[in-house]
C-alpha cells in the first residue's frame, strides 16, 4: 500500500469513537444470506445500517464530530447533506440541545426532509444536486459565524463511520471482501482504514452508481469533479469526492466497482422479497454488486455487502419496483398492431390468458404517424415470472400473426 503522512487518524480515534457511540447508536446485526450466497456463487452477509438509529450510518460520524466539540447551548452548528447525514446531525444536535440548520438539494425525498425536521433541525432546500446545497451552506455558516459539520471530508466524521469496520470484523473475523456504497467517500475511507489496519487480507472495495462514479474517476490520484451526475441513488449522487477521504481511499481501498441504475433497483427488489429488508438505492449498491456477475472477484469468497441505508421515500418505492421488476424480466411491455375494430383485444388477452401473463395496464395509441386509418397500436404491460417467461409470451403473440413493435 502507498504511504502518505497526512493521514493523520489512527485506529485508536476510532476505537474512541466506538467508546463515544456505545449508548447512542446500534451494533447493527450481520445477518448471513443462503438466498444471495447462492445467487453470487459465494458466502455472502449483510451488515444493516438499515436497521440504525435515524436509518443510516451517518449518524455515526455526525455524533462523534459533534460529541467532541466544545459548544455552549447557544451554538449553532450547519451542514448538508443528500439526506442521511441531515438527520445524523439533527439527531445529533438535538442530543447536545443545540440549534442545526441543514442544506439539502430540491429533490431530496420528503421522507428525509421530514424526518431531518422530525429532530428539531431547520431544513433550508437549494440546488439541484449534493453540491450545490453544499456551497450555500459553506457561505451560510461562514456568514452566520456558525460551525460546519461536513458529510464525509473530516477525519472525526471519517473516525465514526470506521466504526462500522471494527463490527465487521468483530462479528465475522475471517471475512474476505467488504462492499462499501461511496458517495463523497466518508463510509469507505473509515471502513477500508479500520479494517486494514486491523487485518491487511481483507479485500475493500468502494460501490458507486455508474451515473455518479466520482470516487471511481478519482481513484488513484487527485479528486475529480464530475461535469453532471445522474441516478436513482440519492444518498451516493456526489460530484466530488473529498481530498481526505480520497487519501484514505488510495490507500487502503482495494478498488472501485460501479452498477447501473437498473441493478440497484434489481437488488432493492431481491432485499425487500428475500431478505425482508428496506433498503435505500445508495444501500443496496454493494448486493447489486456482486449479484451483477461482472465481477469475477467477488466470487467464491466470504463477502459483507453494507447495506448503509434503509431511508427509501414511500411515494418513490413503487418507481423503484416497477424499474427493478423490467430490469429482472418481471414485467415486460408489448406494442402490438391491431385493426382498430370492436373484438380487435380479444384475440390478444387469451393469447396472454393461455401463457399465464399477468396484465397490469393497457394504453391504445390511434395517432401514431405510421399508421393506416384503420389500425392501432396496443401497448399491453404485463407482469411474468421471469426472463423465459416473457420470451414465450412475445413468441406467442408473434405466432399466432400479430406484428409487434
Amino acid at each position: 500500500m502507498r504511504s502518505y503522512t497526512y493521514c493523520i487518524m489512527r485506529l485508536q480515534d476510532i476505537k474512541q469513537a466506538r467508546e463515544r457511540l456505545k449508548g447512542t447508536v446500534h451494533h447493527t446485526p450481520l445477518e448471513h444470506s443462503e438466498t444471495f450466497s447462492r445467487m453470487s456463487g459465494g458466502d455472502v452477509y449483510l451488515k444493516c445500517e438499515n436497521l440504525q438509529k435515524t436509518g443510516s450510518f451517518k449518524v455515526r460520524g455526525a455524533f462523534n464530530k459533534i460529541a467532541k466539540l466544545d459548544l455552549d447551548k447557544s451554538a449553532k452548528v450547519y451542514s448538508c447533506s443528500a439526506g442521511n447525514h441531515a438527520q445524523g446531525v439533527a439527531y445529533a444536535a438535538a442530543k447536545r440541545g443545540i440549534e442545526a440548520v441543514i442544506y439539502m438539494p430540491l429533490a431530496t425525498p420528503i421522507a428525509k426532509i421530514s424526518a431531518t425536521e422530525g429532530y428539531g433541525a431547520k431544513v433550508v432546500l437549494h440546488g439541484d444536486v449534493f453540491d450545490d446545497a453544499k456551497a450555500r451552506a459553506v457561505n451560510d455558516c461562514a456568514a452566520e459565524n456558525g460551525i460546519f459539520i461536513p458529510p464525509f471530508d473530516d477525519e472525526d466524521i471519517i473516525a465514526g463511520q470506521g466504526t462500522v469496520g471494527l463490527e465487521i470484523l468483530e462479528d465475522l473475523p475471517n471475512v474476505e471482501t467488504v462492499l462499501v456504497p461511496a458517495g463523497g467517500g466518508g463510509l469507505l475511507a473509515g471502513v477500508a482504514y479500520a479494517i486494514k489496519s486491523l487485518n491487511k487480507n481483507v479485500k475493500v472495495y468502494g460501490v458507486q452508481a455508474a451515473g455518479a462514479a466520482a470516487v471511481a474517476a478519482s481513484f488513484g490520484g487527485s479528486p475529480q469533479t464530475l461535469d453532471k451526475i445522474f441516478t436513482i441513488a440519492d444518498g451516493i449522487a456526489v460530484k466530488r469526492p473529498g481530498d481526505i477521504t480520497m487519501k484514505y481511499i488510495n490507500e487502503y481501498a482495494d478498488g472501485i466497482l460501479t452498477v447501473t441504475d437498473d441493478e440497484i433497483a434489481s437488488a432493492i427488489i431481491a432485499l425487500i422479497e428475500r431478505a425482508k429488508e428496506i433498503v435505500e438505492p445508495a444501500g443496496a449498491a454493494g448486493l447489486a454488486a456482486i449479484l451483477c456477475d461482472r465481477y469475477k472477484q467477488l466470487r467464491g469468497k466470504k463477502t459483507v455487502c453494507l447495506l448503509s441505508g434503509g431511508n427509501i421515500d414511500v411515494s418513490f418505492v413503487h418507481k423503484i419496483i416497477e424499474k427493478g421488476l423490467v430490469s429482472r424480466g418481471r414485467q415486460i411491455r408489448l406494442s402490438v398492431v391491431l385493426s382498430d375494430k370492436p373484438g380487435s383485444l380479444e384475440g390478444v388477452s387469451g393469447i396472454l390468458a393461455k401463457t399465464g401473463a399477468n396484465v397490469i395496464a393497457i394504453q391504445y395509441d390511434r395517432v401514431n404517424a405510421e399508421l393506416s386509418l384503420n389500425e392501432t397500436i396496443l401497448h399491453i404491460t404485463c407482469e411474468v415470472s421471469g426472463a423465459e417467461h416473457g420470451k414465450r409470451v412475445f413468441e406467442a403473440i408473434r405466432n399466432a400473426g400479430y406484428v409487434l413493435l
